[in-house]
């Protein structure tokens, strides 16, 4: 499961939102829904994703964010040694829900479906 223990560390703090965008941007891109919100491309590209916090809101129990994360994606060819097509990278954007449990810090990411 994974832990968000410095975002929830800093809850009702001015710092959270910074601190919850650097947690998750170190965060390995297969720990996010990148994959399933790819709209330009085929797979997940490797240059580092960036996280832009939409919206906090919390209750008793978790905090939940609404996040938007540009990333790259790629079009990938058959990688035959004679292929044509270059590994060009493709602007990809997607919006998550992340919900972190207050008591234990463990979080949630999930893809906001349009």
């Amino acid at each position: 499961m994974l832990k968000l223990t410095r975002s929830i560390n800093s809850w009702n703090t001015p710092e959270f939102r910074d601190v919850l965008k650097d947690e998750i941007e170190q965060l390995d891109a297969e720990k996010l829904p990148l994959q399933q919100g790819l709209a330009n491309s085929s797979y997940v590209g490797e240059t580092p994703f960036r996280l832009m916090v939409i919206g906090v809101s919390d209750d008793s129990t978790a905090v939940r964010v609404h996040a938007g994360i540009f990333y790259a994606g790629i079009i990938a060819g058959c990688n035959c040694s004679d292929d044509p097509t270059p590994v060009d990278e493709q602007p990809e954007y997607c919006e998550v829900k992340v919900v972190i449990d207050k008591s234990t810090s463990e979080a949630k990411i999930t893809l906001v479906q349009d």
